[in-house]
């Protein structure tokens, strides 16, 4: 059986005010349907059957769209309320009777990639440890000049792989790491550190697609790959 996948869904998405003033960031679309759909389906056409939907700000339009919505057949979504101002890891510690006693993924609901989740499981179980993070490595927001020795320019690159690996979300956990989280946590900064310190996380490195609806513009360009009908992300055949 699958691990459960919990699904971050609760912050403000300050950086998309155009849209998160009516909506919540996770049912902000992309060709027609939320991303948290996105992602959910991300999952699902892989074999995850049971999401947790850790909400806050907005939470009752989520748990409104979530009862409304037909999903796969075996696919159960809850959404939990954890609170409006709670931080990431305090939303994780919030849901430690829902994702039971075993293994547990948890995401972003803003993130989408064509990530091969069986194999990051995969390499979390070999690894043996509490936390295995995505690690990408994200295109520039922009193009970037490469110089000559004699300070001319050679050639322009349109917006390259950053050279550093970034969190990107898509995380495997063991039970150990409710250890490192309280109410007050910041999943991103104290926990993760920890972890880190004590070599209990791992880092999948994945090379293909991934992209993180953060503005605007994120929003606009995933609504642009979805029209060409060949979105990278989607890993399924038939919508839910």
């Amino acid at each position: 059986m699958s691990p459960p996948v919990v699904v971050l869904c609760g912050g403000r998405g300050a950086r998309l005010q155009e849209e998160t003033h009516l909506l919540p960031k996770p049912l902000i679309e992309i060709g027609g349907l939320p991303i948290v759909w996105h992602v959910i389906q991300i999952y699902a056409a892989q074999g995850f059957r049971r999401f947790v939907l850790a909400t806050g700000y907005m939470a009752e339009q989520i748990a409104g769209w979530t009862e409304r919505q037909q999903w796969p057949q075996g696919v159960e979504v809850e959404p939990v309320d954890t609170g409006i101002d709670t931080p990431t890891g305090g939303r994780v510690h919030h849901l430690r009777e829902h994702v039971g006693a075993g293994t547990f993924c948890l995401t972003y609901a803003d993130g989408v990639a064509d990530i091969d989740l069986a194999r990051s499981l995969a390499f979390h179980r070999e690894r043996g440890r509490l936390a295995t993070m995505t690690v990408v490595r994200p295109r520039l927001q922009f193009g970037i000049a490469e110089l000559n020795g004699d300070d001319s320019v050679k050639a322009f690159v349109e917006k390259p792989r950053a050279e550093h690996w970034v969190n990107g979300g898509f995380f495997a956990f063991e039970p150990g790491v409710f250890d490192y989280l309280e109410d007050s946590s910041v999943l991103e900064g104290d926990p993760l550190d920890r972890l880190a310190a004590h070599r209990q996380l791992a880092a999948f490195r994945h090379t293909g697609f991934w992209e993180c609806m953060d503005t605007y513009k994120d929003a606009v360009e995933l609504n642009d790959l979805w029209s060409t009908g060949h979105p990278p992300w989607k890993v399924w055949t038939e919508r839910a």
